[in-house]
């Protein structure tokens, strides 16, 4: 690995550190958001993953993908090839 290659690392770590939930989401929101996605497959992809979300978290849609992010940031989910996520920890960890 060249030097650049591990500073680009040590910086997604430090990235994934500093990661704060977002503004005017509860842990208790964190938590059914992470419960209602682990109901839907544990993944986040297309509308019909949305809405039931936001339907059992009473979190709005930018709400929703604004935690999406917030856990891509902090590793509790990974981007997956068709766009959607899919969280990787929890109920989703052995999924």
């Amino acid at each position: 690995m060249t030097y650049r290659g591990s500073l680009a690392l040590v910086g997604l770590g430090l990235l994934a550190a500093c990661a704060i939930p977002p503004e005017g989401v509860t842990p208790a929101g964190l938590a059914a958001f992470d419960e209602a996605v682990a109901s839907i497959g544990c993944e986040l992809v297309a509308e019909s993953d949305y809405l039931p979300v936001e339907l059992q978290t009473g979190l709005t849609r930018e709400q929703v993908t604004d935690v999406a992010q917030y856990r891509l940031l902090s590793e509790a989910a990974v981007r997956l090839d068709n766009g959607g996520i899919r969280l990787i920890t929890g109920a989703c960890a052995s999924a």
